[in-house]
């Protein structure tokens, strides 16, 4: 009994200095990822010279909304704002349908010609027409300067489709198919009764996903958009903060110079912020589905 105590105690004191570095380094690595975030909303909110001199360090300096002030002032960010939102709606859309149509028939082990067509989806992963060929392609099809330019092209991400075909192939049983079949339901009904109420987590991860990559999407916006009045949010941005700098830089006063230069770090800040806030919003809301659909669908047969 001595030598089970000691030995229990033992285990009892390794088991403790794990968890002890586990949370070490655990609250390190939040520390690390948590205050380049609190930095920049602290930026935000202090003045054009506190920001510009380096007195930011973790608490606003002179707390103020002048960066914000000076980008709700342009019109455009309105716009962008609503044209980002419906892109990221609607765009999301069309990835889950497409990624859940094309991964369910995928997911069935008796469908002919599985693997080559799962090979074709693959190699798209590895070559692509490229740009030039892309554009071309949307020129005759006349889908330039619409919202199909933004919406349609990568209207599937293959990476997506495999981990929600994997998904579906490990989490939705053959004998459940075979079982509503008996009683006459069709594959029409059994997908949307019974496949998407049963993939909920692996849903919520691909929509993220989108959603998010909608959000931060521009590059398709200056290629194939030259209408300002579609152009995303992340557009817009850039050309606010683009003009603020030249700005600055065409001034010959040092003061106002010194003045305009505040002013667009802090603007830099201001708009992060803009752009990043509803993202992290809705994030904690869908972030318990993540490592159950990650997880399950990370095993790719």
């Amino acid at each position: 009994m001595g030598f089970r105590a000691r030995y229990s105690m033992r285990l009892s004191m390794e088991d403790r200095v794990f968890y002890i570095l586990v949370y070490f380094f655990s609250i390190l690595l939040l520390l690390v990822v948590l205050y380049p975030i609190v930095f920049i909303v602290s930026a935000s909110f202090s003045s054009p010279f506190a920001v510009s001199s380096g007195q930011v360090t973790l608490l606003p300096v002179e707390p103020g909304l002048q960066g914000y002030e000076a980008v709700f002032k342009d019109s455009r960010i309105f716009t962008g704002y609503r044209n980002t939102i419906f892109y990221t709606v609607f765009g999301t859309l069309i990835n889950v349908f497409m990624t859940l149509i094309c991964a369910y028939p995928l997911a069935r082990k008796r469908l002919p010609h599985r693997g080559p067509l799962t090979f074709f989806f693959t190699f798209t992963m590895l070559f692509s027409g490229g740009m030039i060929p892309n554009y071309m392609l949307l020129r005759d099809l006349h889908m330039l300067n619409s919202v199909w330019a933004i919406l349609i092209p990568g209207a599937i991400s293959v990476y997506s489709m495999i981990i929600t075909r994997t998904f579906l192939s490990t989490s939705i049983p053959d004998e459940l198919l075979e079982a509503t079949q008996i009683d006459g339901c069709n594959d029409f009904y059994f997908f949307f009764l019974f496949v998407i109420p049963l993939s909920k987590a692996v849903i919520a991860v691909i929509a993220m996903q989108y959603a998010v990559g909608h959000w931060n999407a521009y590059f398709n916006a200056f290629i194939y958009l030259t209408k300002q009045e579609l152009y995303p949010l992340q557009v817009f941005l850039r050309e606010i903060l683009v003009m603020n700098q030249i700005a600055a830089n065409n001034i010959v006063d040092p003061e106002a110079a010194v003045a305009m230069q505040g002013l667009a770090d802090l603007l830099k800040y201001s708009l992060i912020v803009i752009s990043s806030a509803p993202i992290l919003c809705i994030y904690p809301f869908f972030q318990k589905y993540f490592v159950k659909g990650v997880m399950i669908g990370s095993i790719k047969g």
